[in-house]
């Protein structure tokens, strides 16, 4: 650990120095080795105040870092059961009788003494949360509900999940909308679920998602009280090739995700199935529902499965608590039929694509992107998607007259287009929460997202919307029911 003394390796941020030292101990790497020696004018740590630092606190710099991943390695509280990490007992012992040096050290010296403990964490001031922990939890569109409670009858008291009505989508973080920098990403989730908006979902295939929740979810064990770690939940999903679906294969592509989110168990995984002619995905499902038996998944849930299959999956005893599906003002499909299905079964809809890549916003109200520079670039693969998905719709024409309909809305209630383009969807049958696409550490709308959970539409406002929703074409005669844009 010579290169945390200064010098030209660049200053060592704590936080960023614990969490690369337990990365290092996670892979079998774990005896570090360090002095008391190194210069005097890179004392500072963020958590003392400059008036504790002296010229003999360095050598505690190194103590503190080391007792802090010691404190995360041993205390048996901050692991999921089954999970807890090793660390040789010499290892252990040394370096706690070495911080014990320090300190008494410090405690004799001066009167600008610094203590190497970590500090108290701060009292927050906490905003209305979104868990079913602190408030009743709802079954349906509630107007002004934060959060929902997914279940399903099938899998017993135990197949039921709390989750915010607005998720923290991670599609992002795949690659296309700019390069993402891992802590500066752990730090935006942070400052999410901190303002209460503590769901998240990802997938096995976007990118880092996976290892950033389980990044994040260590310092929420670490950094957060108690309370936040029960209202957190991270919602994966689970892609597969057409293969074979045996036991080992499901157990070992789950077991991927638990190790890479760092958790004993996945509050939810979504399973999608690229080709109905195949049927192993009731195979894979009923791997999966054994999986959940065992502890290794809290619930298991659909993404883009049409309803004809949704519901012979239903009628196989599979404990479906929602459907991931694209759902937005242009694309209304999910309530032709899917909706109504889910209405008999309990089983709930999660909607992505609400705001359709950014494309329902101001940004591109009176605008002309047809036409080479004379509107917003189409310059990610979201704006690219859902435009087509408005040239099946009716074009861009019509797509600004609903943009002006919104604003008329928007207006009305001081919020953004998006925020009254969500919580439209937010108020159809059967749909339980509803994605918001977030660039972790390229930018931020919390309070935009926050004002979805708290507007209520009237009834002239959704009358005016649909109105202008249903100018559009039907994309149930075009695409076909739900995720069927996947399987053309």
């Amino acid at each position: 650990m010579w290169q945390v003394s200064g010098a030209s390796w660049g200053r060592a941020a704590p936080a960023a120095a614990v969490d690369a030292m337990l990365a290092y101990a996670d892979g079998g790497l774990a005896t570090f080795d360090m002095a008391d020696i190194c210069k005097d004018h890179l004392l500072l740590l963020d958590q003392a105040s400059a008036s504790h630092v002296c010229t003999r606190s360095r050598p505690l710099v190194q103590c503190f870092i080391l007792d802090q991943i010691l404190h995360a390695l041993t205390k048996p509280e901050t692991r999921p059961k089954g999970q807890e990490r090793l660390i040789p007992p010499t290892l252990a012992s040394r370096a706690h009788a070495r911080s014990s040096r320090a300190r008494a050290m410090s405690s004799s010296s001066a009167a600008h003494t610094f203590s190497p403990a970590p500090p108290a964490l701060p009292q927050r001031v906490r905003p209305a949360r979104c868990s079913g922990f602190v408030g009743p939890a709802v079954e349906s569109a509630t107007p002004g509900a934060r959060a929902v409670t997914l279940s399903s009858s099938r899998g017993g008291a135990d197949s039921s999940l709390p989750i915010c009505r607005v998720l923290n989508g991670m599609w992002q973080t795949s690659g296309g909308w700019g390069r993402i920098d891992r802590a500066d990403a752990v730090d935006a989730m942070l400052a999410y679920a901190d303002n209460g908006l503590s769901t998240f979902d990802m997938a096995d295939h976007y990118g880092p998602a996976e290892d950033l929740y389980g990044m994040f979810i260590n310092r929420v064990r670490r950094e957060r009280p108690p309370q936040m770690l029960e209202e957190v939940k991270g919602l994966t999903k689970w892609v597969p090739p057409p293969v074979k679906m045996t036991r080992s294969y499901v157990e070992e592509s789950i077991n991927r995700s638990r190790k890479r989110m760092d958790v004993a168990a996945l509050d939810m995984l979504q399973f999608h199935w690229w080709d109905y002619s195949n049927p192993g995905y009731l195979d894979a499902l009923k791997h999966m529902t054994d999986l959940k038996e065992e502890g290794k998944i809290k619930t298991v849930a659909l993404t883009n499965f049409d309803t004809e299959r949704l519901q012979i999956i239903l009628e196989n005893g599979i404990p479906i608590v929602s459907n991931q599906v694209q759902h937005s003002i242009v694309d209304m499909r999910p309530q032709k039929k899917m909706a109504e299905l889910c209405q008999l079964t309990g089983v709930k809809l999660i909607t992505y694509g609400t705001v359709m890549g950014g494309l329902l916003s101001e940004k591109f109200l009176d605008t002309n992107v047809s036409i080479p520079f004379a509107g917003p670039p189409l310059n990610t693969p979201s704006l690219q998607k859902y435009k087509r998905m408005v040239d099946a719709w009716g074009g861009w024409s019509l797509f600004q007259a609903l943009l002006q309909t919104l604003k008329k809305v928007s207006l009305k209630h001081g919020v953004p287009i998006s925020t009254v383009a969500v919580r439209y969807i937010l108020n159809q049958t059967s749909v339980a929460g509803s994605m918001v696409g977030v660039r972790l550490g390229l930018s931020e709308h919390i309070r935009d997202t926050n004002a979805i959970l708290s507007l209520e539409l009237d009834e002239e406002d959704m009358g005016s919307i649909a109105e202008a929703s249903s100018r559009g074409r039907n994309l149930m005669d075009i695409i076909g029911d739900c995720g069927d844009e996947y399987r053309a």
